[in-house]
């Protein structure tokens, strides 16, 4: 399945959740996370689907982590989703060892293929 959208602003929050999120994160894929998510705003909703959790219990938090791998210009990343996501269903938050806006010169409003 592919899902297609545009490269946006986040809520500038993301490294706060990284931080909490990180260790347990690595424990699970090997994956030392960049701080910071690359959120894309796509056509239509999404649901996540064959994800795995982070429970609010294992890094203390007050909300389950919603993970789901995915592919994006073919580097390995994941959507994430905090159970109570300030996101609307169309905005998916993007999670990977790279900066992706720094990596690919991404710029707001670019067009963006994620492969999942």
């Amino acid at each position: 399945m592919i899902l297609e959208g545009k490269v946006k602003k986040g809520l500038g929050n993301a490294n706060f959740w990284i931080k909490k999120i990180e260790n347990i994160f690595y424990s699970k894929t090997g994956i030392k996370l960049f701080h910071g998510t690359l959120n894309i705003e796509l056509e239509t909703p999404y649901e996540l689907e064959n994800y795995w959790i982070i429970g609010k219990d294992e890094y203390g938090g007050t909300q389950d982590v919603y993970v789901q791998e995915c592919k994006v210009l073919k580097q390995k990343a994941y959507i994430v989703r905090s159970e109570k996501t300030a996101h609307k269903s169309n905005v998916i938050e993007i999670v990977s060892d790279i900066n992706f806006r720094e990596n690919f010169n991404l710029k707001d409003e670019d067009y963006i293929r994620v492969k999942i």
